[in-house]
């Protein structure tokens, strides 16, 4: 028996629905993300599709012409081959969705550990086919993914990378056939450390920021690849890579946390009409931009959710559906706190932080 999309929500739905209502009763006013985490001045676009979402949600998010499920941050402590609850209830609920993909932030396995044997780091990979990349390949939602510094650190003494073999084990998985994440390349010549893909009219450019250089001749292939025809005619760019430009989690505020020489990049970015920068690594959500460059901090799925560095938010795991609406090259984000399974407020999360090096506005909040 053959089983196609719309089988996949039907059992991904039931299993989350009981906990979703149950939530939704306890909620005295519902929340529409796309209320509150639009910026306020941006046109809305009548969407063209039907809303999708697990059962249960009073208001699902409005549904646009592109729709990518973000996650992040997925792996618990070193070598373990088991993922915490809210990813594998995240993972069963992502068809309910009907995304067009998935995007990952890095940090799938939980690597970086040099006591690590070869065939721990072969077994963490198997565990994040089973219960991430198998699901989604199974439902044929395109994953696209950067990769983290527990995954395979770009870090390196001299001329060598410190964690060589985590690099080497990485892509040996992502090369399998088996293991083809479904995408439309554009060049994969680097993957899966960095390539280029397209889907719906969006560009994408993946680039290895598993620390906090990324190479001279990869920022010279990333400029290359922006300002190629496909990348100038799409409707939308955007950019994964796991640092951020910009630290604003306590404990990932310290130079080797954010990418270095960020304003240069951003700039860059800029340049070429790059309209987000997606990351992981903080371990906290916050959508931001500085200058003409949206930001999206996606947060943890996984263990160890972290503070942000102004607020008294208690940290929270989250899940992002992002929601494109090509006709004016915009983006709609509602999140979710995946323990309680509710919608973040956009309007509790501080107007600004202060990171280290330059100060970050709220996404809604910025002209």
């Amino acid at each position: 028996m053959s089983f196609n999309r719309r089988h996949f929500i039907f059992l991904g739905g039931g299993l989350c629905s009981v906990g979703l209502v149950a939530l939704s009763q306890k909620l005295k006013t519902p929340t529409q993300a796309t209320e509150n985490s639009y910026p306020a001045n941006t046109h809305l676009v009548v969407p063209k599709k039907t809303s999708a979402a697990p059962q249960g949600l009073q208001k699902p998010p409005i549904r646009g012409d592109v729709r990518i499920v973000v996650i992040s941050d997925l792996n618990s402590q070193y070598g373990s081959t088991s993922y915490e609850m809210e990813v594998d209830r995240a993972i069963k609920m992502i068809p309910d969705w009907e995304a067009d993909l998935v995007l990952c932030g890095g940090d799938m396995v939980a690597g970086q550990k040099r006591s690590l044997s070869d065939s721990n780091v072969q077994a963490m990979w198997q565990a994040f086919d089973q219960h991430i990349a198998g699901p989604i390949r199974q439902a044929k939602i395109p994953f696209g993914f950067t990769i983290g510094n527990h995954d395979a650190s770009s870090s390196k003494v001299g001329e060598k990378f410190s964690f060589e073999r985590d690099r080497n084990l990485a892509a040996e998985y992502w090369q399998q056939k088996q293991h083809d994440p479904g995408l439309n390349f554009i060049d994969r010549q680097g993957f899966p450390f960095y390539y280029t893909f397209t889907q719906q009219d969006v560009f994408y450019l993946v680039w290895d920021a598993s620390s906090e250089t990324i190479p001279p001749e990869q920022l010279v292939w990333a400029k290359e690849s922006l300002s190629s025809p496909t990348a100038k005619n799409a409707k939308l760019r955007l950019v994964i890579g796991h640092l951020p430009l910009y630290g604003i989690a306590k404990g990932r505020d310290n130079p080797g946390n954010y990418l270095s020489k960020a304003e240069e990049i951003r700039l860059l970015l800029e340049s070429y009409n790059v309209h987000t920068y997606i990351s992981g690594h903080d371990h906290a959500y916050y959508p931001a931009k500085r200058g003409k460059l949206e930001l999206l901090y996606t947060g943890a799925l996984g263990s160890g959710p972290r503070k942000l560095l102004q607020g008294s938010i208690t940290p929270y795991k989250t899940l992002t559906v992002i929601d494109i609406n090509l006709e004016n090259s915009s983006n709609i984000y509602t999140t979710y706190n995946m323990t309680e399974l509710s919608v973040v407020e956009i309007k509790t999360l501080p107007k600004e932080i202060k990171s280290p090096t330059e100060i970050l506005t709220r996404r809604d909040l910025a002209i």
